[in-house]
């Protein structure tokens, strides 16, 4: 288990929910939601440059009006343009991922069709707040994503995503003393609100393989292929 990886018993919460029902060498998808500006896209871009020479990735965005994630992931070349599409939800990200996730899926099944076979797509979500969440319909785990810049009150503050998700990140620390944030404040409280569930704090610019998430990311695959 890496270093900065807390990891706990499954939960009540996780035992109960719904999972979405995967087929046999059904690609497994991970989406990845959080608040704007915590580096989502950044993160995805750096699973796709560790993970592509292995696998075969796809990933997906969502943003309200633009096509601004995707974008940058293709000017970065993290993955063929062809393995790479968006979605523009029109309101609230919250909708697409969660309330009415049509467009998703269709999306997915484009990926699906135009990259046979896919071993993992990445879901983004437009940037939102502490309540975002994704449909169990669309993805089979998920990753949520905070940084210190908003202060080490915020894991504290809960919410579905902070508390639920199957993965905390918890980006940036390398800011935390500029921000005057306590990092044993915010990995102490994102332990008692998440009451187990793991939570993996990360800089991606001492980083930039984004080593923890990686990690669980392979683990997650290694546990459907298994």
């Amino acid at each position: 288990m890496p270093p900065h990886l807390m990891d706990g018993q499954p939960h009540s919460h996780d035992l109960d929910r719904p999972r979405r029902r995967r087929e046999p060498g059904e690609a497994l998808r991970v989406g990845i939601g959080g608040p704007v500006g915590v580096g989502k896209t950044h993160l995805v871009a750096a699973l796709c440059r560790e993970l592509r020479d292995q696998l075969s990735v796809a990933v997906l965005t969502n943003d309200i009006y633009t096509t601004e994630d995707a974008d940058f992931l293709r000017r970065h070349a993290v993955l063929p343009d062809e393995r790479i599409a968006a979605v523009q939800t029109g309101g609230c990200p919250h909708t697409a991922i969660r309330d009415d996730i049509t467009a998703n899926l269709d999306a997915i099944d484009d990926l699906v069709e135009k990259n046979p076979p896919l071993d993992l797509i990445l879901v983004e979500s437009g940037g939102d707040n502490l309540t975002a969440t994704f449909s169990t319909g669309l993805v089979d785990v998920q990753i949520f994503v905070i940084d210190v810049a908003g202060g080490d009150k915020v894991p504290r503050k809960g919410g579905p995503g902070v508390t639920y998700s199957d993965l905390l990140v918890i980006n940036k620390t390398d800011l935390a003393e500029r921000v005057n944030a306590d990092l044993d404040v915010m990995r102490t409280d994102a332990q008692r609100v998440r009451e187990g569930r793991p939570t993996a704090m990360i800089s991606l610019t001492e980083d930039p393989t984004a080593g923890d998430v990686l990690a669980w990311v392979r683990t997650q695959l290694a546990t459907v292929s298994a």
